[in-house]
């Protein structure tokens, strides 16, 4: 590994800092978007029994407000069960972007990295063209510098795809899982509002 280091040349070292973020990044997000983590089975009936039961007590709010991002929305509508159903509807637009804030962390990141780490290869492939191209002269050329520059024009374009490829995949899946627990999540407030406001039994 050090040997392959070695001949990619410095041009290396940014892809490879960009791969350890990535699979920092690609690793967090896989423990945190967990549907268990984020919309708990059965959470919205849970909630509506409890409330049923002990009416909108601190702890029932509290407890939902730090369980899940599912749990925050359902509080916001507690916390907000004697108001009117604009002020509530508008309290939960206002919580559920901030929870889709918190859930899309990290994935820009993710998606600059897929985009960027071609461009990193391809400075790689232009250092070692340059140092091909240095590396000749009008009596010929010294062949341990031209193998040089052409093992560092190869590798930095190889290691720039192998970094990309898998950083857009888990970027592109990442989004897809966000995009659907956030369509979930709108569909339990609306559900919320309308058994709260006697719409929906």
């Amino acid at each position: 590994m050090l040997a392959l280091i070695e001949a990619a040349g410095w041009p290396i070292w940014p892809l490879i800092i960009a791969s350890i973020l990535a699979l920092a990044i690609i690793f967090e997000r896989l423990y945190t978007l967990r549907r268990t983590q984020v919309i708990p089975e059965g959470l919205l009936e849970q909630a509506l029994n409890n409330l049923r039961q002990h009416g909108p007590n601190p702890d029932l709010v509290r407890g939902l407000a730090e369980g899940s991002p599912l749990g925050r929305i359902l509080a916001v509508g507690i916390r907000n069960l004697h108001n009117s159903r604009e002020v509530m509807k508008e309290s939960l637009e206002e919580t559920g972007r901030a929870v889709a804030h918190d859930l899309e962390r990290f994935l820009l990141s993710l998606g600059t990295i897929a985009t960027v780490a071609p461009l990193l290869g391809l400075l790689g492939t232009v250092v070692g063209m340059i140092e091909i191209f240095g590396a000749q002269s009008p009596t010929g050329g010294n062949p341990a510098a031209l193998a040089h520059g052409i093992s560092v024009a190869l590798y930095n374009t190889a290691f720039g795809i192998i970094v990309a490829i898998p950083s857009m995949i888990f970027y592109r899946f990442f989004r897809g899982r966000v995009d659907a627990y956030l369509v979930e999540m709108e569909q339990n407030a609306v559900r919320l509002v309308e058994i709260l406001h006697g719409e929906r039994k």
